[in-house]
């Protein structure tokens, strides 16, 4: 499902003339990759032809997020059996207070924003202080970010924002100096459990390059439990996160021109307790052909045979300090829920990149 823009919005600037457009005097939205391109677009789509042609079929969860996806993944959120989002929130209010207290007069930076819902919860812990508010949602989708901002916007009329629509890297890349006395950057959600340890290692040597000395890092991180509560969360009843999972294969027949039958793959989702992670799949119902032909690609599935198209890695926040220190973040403080399923940590760069 595409956002419509008001008919009255002036187009996104790209960042071919790295011009941002101007929406109004508290809004920038800028796009750090073509209107016309997805982020994987801009290397031609070479990681889904590395997927799709492994013995263990593959595809980047990034694909989930077209404005489709982004719209979906929002209603996923409000399921009762995904504990993750609530039990985050409630955390949240718990110690926002104490985070803003904490960081002092700070902009905040999300990396994955979304609908910013639990952002708002940052935004009044900072508000009730009396410290000025500025916010960078940073998402690949164009449509949910925009819409989230304007509505922000009317919410909090002495908020400034400077949305950027890139993936994690590019944006990283290109962030300014922050104008207000520190920067939080967010990344909420446990979306840092998608990255396997590899991918984990380059995601904070990004982090730590583009926060200054004393600069704030806040993570949210799903805990270990039991697979009784962890399964459920990725095979809701009302079958949406299935409906997300086959999304994936729309979102790639219209950016390369493809013949994907999502009817003729069904969603499978499972904790692998060896590894500590969901992994979630499409699994063929039988053998087919499948062509993207903007990537001149021809793929040959077997009955049964899967793609993965998202782990979800459980943490632990003991070893998680250890590592953040390891990368060059030091702990300031962690926060859990009464059943110790989720984990907020507040961590600050001491030191130098």
């Amino acid at each position: 499902m595409k956002f419509a823009k008001p008919s009255d919005t002036p187009e996104l600037a790209t960042r071919v003339d790295f011009e941002p457009a101007i929406l109004s005097e508290r809004l920038r939205l800028e796009r750090l990759v073509s209107p016309t391109l997805s982020p994987a677009e801009i290397d031609n789509g070479s990681d889904v032809i590395q997927g799709l042609t492994q013995t263990q079929k593959t595809l980047s969860p990034r694909y989930f997020y077209d404005d489709r996806g982004s719209h979906l993944f929002e209603q996923i959120c409000e399921l009762p059996e995904y504990y993750p989002t609530r039990t985050e929130a409630a955390i949240l209010q718990d110690c926002s207070a104490e985070i803003a207290q904490i960081t002092g007069s700070s902009e905040i930076v999300e990396l994955g924003s979304g609908s910013s819902t639990k952002t708002r919860i940052l935004l009044d812990a900072y508000k009730n202080l009396g410290y000025p508010l500025r916010y960078l949602p940073i998402d690949v989708s164009g449509g949910i970010l925009e819409s989230s901002a304007n509505q922000l916007l009317l919410d909090y009329p002495s908020l400034q924002v400077h949305g950027l629509v890139s993936t994690y890297e590019l944006a990283l890349a290109n962030l300014t100096p922050a104008i207000l006395p520190t920067r939080t950057l967010c990344f909420l959600g446990s979306t840092l459990g998608n990255l396997n340890p590899e991918e984990c290692d380059r995601f904070f040597a990004d982090i730590v390059q583009a926060l200054e000395v004393g600069e704030y890092f806040l993570l949210g991180i799903d805990l270990h439990k039991s697979p009784t509560i962890l399964e459920p969360a990725y095979n809701d009843a009302q079958g949406v996160t299935a409906e997300f999972n086959q999304n994936v294969l729309n979102h790639l027949n219209w950016r390369f021109d493809g013949n994907f039958k999502p009817e003729q793959f069904e969603h499978w989702a499972f904790y692998n307790q060896e590894l500590h992670q969901i992994e979630m799949h499409l699994r063929s119902r039988r053998a087919q052909t499948v062509q993207l032909r903007a990537l001149d690609l021809t793929v040959e599935f077997e009955p049964e045979e899967t793609i993965l198209t998202e782990i979800s890695r459980k943490f632990d926040l003991e070893e998680m300090r250890q590592y953040l220190q390891k990368q060059g973040l030091t702990t300031v403080k962690t926060w859990t829920d009464p059943n110790n399923w989720f984990g907020l940590v507040l961590a600050q760069v001491r030191s130098t990149h």
